[in-house]
């Protein structure tokens, strides 16, 4: 076997695998606060806003990890990096459960979001180098981990929260989280050989040259139109709970809600994988977009429990295939070698798009006493997240013609 001959292998599946389970216990922190945001927000008498730091925080943090631990993975690989996140999360999940202030809670969910951080960007990218074939999918179901844990941890954990309280969630995490991870992350010591990443880069060059746009300039696009889909994504997910307590219907309907949207985005996520094989990782993003605006406007007459549960799951198969796209473009037009710094900085974006727009909703309900104007918030930066990406698909189709005229 040669070393391109390690893309899309048996091992190549196998380590997906094992990655898909990381990312899915290590995004645990992601989803639980959100499922505790009531609770917090009661104990420590926050006004909405105030409630919604510790989300922000976190994801401000997670998204200077992926940034930073991208180009930690793209030198040392991503086992030393998974036991230190595992280490981090596992600690300052401990020090939330006896934390007695909100100060101490919102300052600690920053270290959490660091740590977790590893388990999105930086674990896509190294995974992204090891298939060719298969990319889309491959990215699609790494970052299906994240989801994946949105489905799973808020149904494990709601009982948890209506018998012992928002405390107890986070102590039982603690030791969970690390228990998991660390064993999983020594099992992806293995690095890619070079052999395999000078084939993947031959044919990432060819297609960077006729895209038109500098790695450089993609990448910006890339980052801005990513921080709008996801101001436009926060809406829903982060205020799904709340939104349920404040029409009546309780923390844990909305509990459900969340795990029904997430469940839809993994099955959005793999779908639209195979989509990006085909069509590539630009179209994918488009169409996806362009669904999670549709399922956005269909929050604003929604009222009932019935038509709320609804939603949330078509909203959950419309969004999924955006963000791992992004990371599909990145490896369709930029060297193997940059993939973790490049990944890393769009994903950063993405995630400080979710981190804004998870407050800025907030702060729109309390300006408002409502969250429709939050929902119309997200509809407008979903606009801008399309006009980007149709402007990156025409350069790229205006590139390519004169090259087919003259073949």
């Amino acid at each position: 076997m040669t070393d391109a001959d390690i893309l899309d292998s048996r091992y190549s599946w196998t380590r997906l695998a094992i990655s898909l389970v990381i990312a899915a216990v290590g995004s645990a922190g992601m989803w639980s606060i959100v499922l505790v945001m009531p609770g917090v927000q009661a104990e420590f008498g926050l006004e909405r806003a105030d409630a919604s730091l510790p989300y922000t925080v976190f994801m401000i943090a997670f998204a200077f990890g992926n940034f930073v631990v991208g180009r930690v993975v793209d030198r040392f690989g991503v086992t030393s990096a998974l036991i230190g996140s595992a280490i981090l999360i596992g600690g300052s999940m401990a020090l939330v459960a006896v934390s007695p202030t909100a100060t101490a809670v919102i300052a600690l969910h920053a270290v959490i979001g660091l740590g977790t951080a590893v388990t999105f960007g930086p674990l896509m990218a190294d995974v992204s180098l090891w298939f060719m074939r298969r990319l889309g999918i491959a990215v699609a179901v790494t970052a299906s981990g994240n989801y994946v844990a949105g489905a799973f941890w808020p149904l494990v954990l709601t009982g948890v929260l209506a018998s012992d309280g928002w405390r107890a969630v986070y102590m039982l995490l603690a030791i969970l989280v690390p228990c998991l991870m660390i064993p999983l992350s020594l099992l992806l010591r293995r690095r890619v050989p070079d052999g395999a990443l000078r084939h993947s880069d031959t044919l990432s060059g060819q297609r960077a040259g006729a895209s038109g746009i500098s790695p450089r300039m993609l990448q910006y696009m890339l980052a801005v139109a990513g921080m709008g889909c996801c101001i436009a994504m926060a809406m829903p997910q982060v205020h799904i709970v709340s939104l349920c307590v404040d029409m009546g219907f309780g923390a844990v309907a909305g509990g459900q809600m969340l795990s029904l949207m997430l469940f839809g985005g993994v099955i959005s996520r793999l779908f639209f994988g195979m989509v990006a094989d085909r069509l590539g990782g630009v179209r994918t993003v488009l169409i996806s977009a362009g669904l999670q605006c549709a399922a956005l406007f269909l929050y604003l007459p929604a009222g009932g429990l019935v038509s709320l549960y609804t939603v949330s799951l078509v909203f959950g198969l419309s969004q999924g295939g955006i963000v791992p796209s992004y990371t599909l473009v990145v490896r369709e037009y930029m060297p193997s070698r940059e993939a973790g710094r490049r990944v890393g900085f769009v994903m950063m974006s993405t995630v400080g798009g979710m981190a804004i727009g998870g407050w800025m909703s907030g702060w729109i309900y309390d300006m408002t006493g409502s969250y429709q104007a939050a929902f119309l918030n997200g509809i407008a930066f979903n606009f801008l997240n399309i006009a980007i990406m149709v402007t990156i698909l025409l350069r790229t189709r205006k590139r390519k013609e004169p090259q087919a005229v003259a073949a």
